[in-house]
């Protein structure tokens, strides 16, 4: 039987849940929520939206003491990187989405992992299990699609998935290596 390991555990798994429902109950909506809101101009906005909620994911997990002037802008720098390689990818703005979806699911289920292996439950590696998890539940998202009249399977759909989920926990990673470098715990 699957017993969390602290509150903080059990509270990071409720949120990826609450991610991948997120994620999933859009599968009938997304062509004509994008069209509402390509419609009414806010497209980008909910696109600005999704990228600063996944920089804020990953800082926020990578930092876990206050952050020192020089952290903040190696936080900056990764956020600067991110956002580099989110915009100048040749994919369209509904494909993107799936970067900020995915990243902050694997941010979300790396932060249980981590949590569990700290007290001595965890296996594996929480990064790769992660990024493994992430793209699983990524390609299921495809599979699904693929049973629904208005939706296909893309193939490298589940790629950008994968990648999100890769990105993000590398980003993360980051980060929490450049805390403790600068001596923090």
């Amino acid at each position: 039987m699957f017993a969390f390991t602290s509150a903080r555990e059990r509270r990071f798994w409720f949120w990826a849940l609450a991610v991948t429902v997120a994620i999933y109950s859009t599968l009938g909506l997304a062509g004509a929520l994008a069209e509402v809101l390509r419609e009414r101009d806010l497209l980008g906005v909910a696109f600005g939206v999704g990228f600063l909620l996944v920089v804020a994911a990953i800082v926020l997990s990578a930092l876990k003491t206050r952050p020192g002037r020089r952290e903040v802008w190696i936080a900056l720098g990764v956020a600067a990187v991110y956002g580099m390689v989110v915009v100048r990818m040749g994919i369209g703005p509904a494909e993107r989405t799936h970067l900020f979806e995915y990243g902050l699911l694997a941010v979300l289920i790396h932060q249980a992992l981590s949590e569990r292996a700290k007290h001595g439950r965890g296996f594996g590696s929480p990064a790769v299990l992660a990024i493994t998890a992430t793209a699983l539940l990524g390609w299921l998202d495809e599979g699904i699609q693929a049973l629904l009249p208005n939706r296909v399977y893309d193939l490298r759909d589940v790629g950008i998935n994968a990648l999100a989920g890769l990105m993000a926990i590398v980003a993360s990673l980051v980060l929490a290596r450049a805390q403790r470098r600068l001596g923090k715990p």
